[in-house]
């Protein structure tokens, strides 16, 4: 189905945040989008205002009668949506054409040069920053984004001339096998969604086979010592980035008084006194990589610099909701050990010597049952560990996996609590605590205005 011939766009799943940008793009393009979701949220309550027509009962008569048009209509799906879901069955009887999100994508980019960030964790960060430092130069993009940056309150950007297209590239059920990228940034390759890939050989493959659809005549652009092997077309150029090594990487790094100033270095050039508008200290990392892919597409020296320090960063991406000089309150949509540990690594670098305070909800029964062992680890980073039930997402739950399995292997004598998500206000009321983080990618987050009214107050 050609783009330009789609009356109608009807997405199942349209509350997600990558579905929302796609969502956004079709709007902007003068088509009918309508969609179904589980539940509202304050992001389905924008796309409802920006003209999207979505219900939250999973109901075929509340399709409208505009998307059952098969002729003229496009249906997308995330593969979070169960495949007896009735409107998805629906569709699929009636002969319509269906693409996942990450097939549509792939069909958007195509006729575009596709700047693409993959990885276990960093790739919402980093394909952020990427966007917004080709947006504010002379270059510009249009940009689909896995989290709403805080520079344009979107996750959608979108550019008449330029010619690239920056995408977070998600390895969730093999996604970004449909992409074809023109320059790509591999943050990481730690195992994730074992659910679907079954073992750590299987996953390290799916990157590997990712970066044979890199485009000859772009670039690679790989975080140094990565345990997966590369496998590019001739005519892609194969670069490595680290904090402070490989062919891009941060020298003459300073930290202090709330700010992290680097010099960044490439192949061919050196830009002196880059200050970083999100000053925390997985951002050099990932500002590295960002940095890495706007300047090897055109981006000048000087825009580089200008565009680190006005980045204002990622809803949920390390987020200070409440800082003052008693109390620290932070977002953090960290899911996976690794991220878990970064996080806390990060707070404890700007806050040393304060009590942490983590609250993590887990997120997936799977992920809980392959990990929890390295989520206690992580966790345990933290001085006082807040513990609460498992977000389902998708899933169906396991016997024997609960929360209680991250909490019985957390360090010994370590400050913890193992409650049910709606004890979380309640236990904060009655605990004195310095700098709190809540941690991970479920719905804990949707109690964040109730928290912060209740910190701001103490």
């Amino acid at each position: 189905m050609n783009i330009e011939n789609i009356q109608s766009v009807y997405f199942v799943g349209a509350g997600g945040i990558g579905m929302s940008a796609l969502i956004r793009f079709f709007l902007s393009r003068g088509k009918v989008v309508a969609g179904y979701d589980r539940t509202p949220t304050p992001l389905t309550a924008r796309l409802i205002e920006e003209g999207a027509q979505i219900h939250y009962e999973e109901n075929v008569d509340l399709i409208p009668a505009s998307c059952k048009e098969k002729e003229c209509t496009l249906v997308v799906y995330t593969p979070a949506i169960p495949h007896e879901h009735a409107e998805l069955a629906f569709f699929r009887a009636n002969g319509f054409e269906i693409q996942k999100r990450s097939q549509v994508l792939g069909t958007i980019t195509r006729s575009s040069k596709g700047l693409c960030v993959a990885g276990t964790h960093g790739k919402t960060t980093t394909s952020t920053m990427a966007a917004h430092l080709l947006h504010q130069s002379h270059v510009g993009c249009t940009a689909f984004l896995g989290g709403i940056s805080k520079n344009y309150g979107t996750n959608l950007l979108l550019s008449q001339n330029s010619p690239y297209t920056v995408i977070e590239a998600d390895e969730f059920d093999r996604s970004f096998h449909w992409l074809s990228p023109w320059i790509s940034v591999i943050t990481s390759t730690d195992p994730d969604h074992l659910d679907i890939y079954g073992t750590k050989e299987a996953y390290l493959e799916s990157f590997r086979h990712y970066t044979t659809l890199i485009q000859p005549g772009g670039a690679l652009i790989i975080h140094q010592g990565l345990e997966m092997k590369a496998d590019v077309q001739p005519g892609v150029k194969t670069y490595t980035y680290s904090r402070t090594e490989g062919d891009f990487h941060a020298e003459n790094i300073r930290i202090g008084n709330g700010e992290i100033v680097i010099d960044f270095v490439a192949p061919d050039t050196r830009i002196c006194d880059v200050r970083l508008g999100v000053p925390v200290s997985v951002n050099i990392e990932n500002g590295v990589a960002a940095m890495a892919m706007a300047h090897l597409s055109g981006v000048t020296n000087e825009e580089i610099k200008q565009g680190m320090e006005s980045f204002r960063g990622v809803d949920r991406r390390f987020d200070f909701k409440l800082k003052n000089d008693r109390i620290v309150l932070l977002s953090d949509y960290a899911h996976h050990p690794a991220e878990v540990a970064q996080s806390l690594k990060s707070i404890r670098e700007l806050y040393e010597g304060r009590k942490i305070t983590a609250i993590f909800q887990p997120h997936l029964y799977t992920r809980t049952r392959d990990f929890y062992q390295a989520f206690a680890d992580s966790l345990s980073l933290a001085d006082e560990v807040i513990l609460t039930e498992i977000y389902p997402a998708r899933e169906l739950p396991i016997p024997g996996v609960s929360s209680e399995l991250i909490y019985d292997r957390l360090r010994p004598g370590i400050e913890k609590s193992l409650i049910q998500k709606t004890e979380v206000l309640p236990l904060l009321a009655n605990k004195q605590v310095d700098i709190v983080v809540i941690l991970g990618a479920g719905d804990l987050e949707s109690q964040m205005p109730q928290i912060i009214e209740l910190l701001k107050n103490r």
